[in-house]
């Protein structure tokens, strides 16, 4: 069993910035996609961004340019870095991670983010 621990929401402003971290409590280093999804009222959970042990990237859309997804497999933490935020990126974000030999997700938390002025 693999835990995730989002940190790092907020209350920010339209154009400010916030780092998302998820720290895992097993290794994360191998044969997986860690990913950020978000969920905003009313709203599916949708994709935000996805890198893979192989380092393969995908972001959605409507963040490209604005959003980074790295990963640092010795601390077995992902991070998303939010610049440029908007007001409809209001949602809680939660870290996944999926396995990819077995098929198995799992899931944070949950971290708030709030654009408002």
């Amino acid at each position: 069993q693999v835990q995730l621990v989002e940190s790092g929401g907020g209350l920010v402003q339209p154009g400010g910035s916030l780092r998302l971290s998820c720290a895992a409590s097993a290794s994360i280093f191998s044969h997986n996609a860690m990913g950020w999804y978000r969920q905003a009222p009313g709203k599916e959970r949708e994709l935000v961004a996805r890198i893979t042990s192989g380092l393969n990237i995908v972001y959605a859309d409507s963040v490209k340019g604005r959003f980074t997804v790295s990963r640092d497999n010795a601390k077995n933490t992902l991070y998303l870095q939010m610049n440029s935020l908007k007001p409809e990126d209001t949602a809680v974000y939660y870290c996944n991670l999926h396995l990819i030999l077995v098929s198995v997700d799992y899931w944070g938390q949950g971290t708030q983010v709030t654009v408002s002025s």
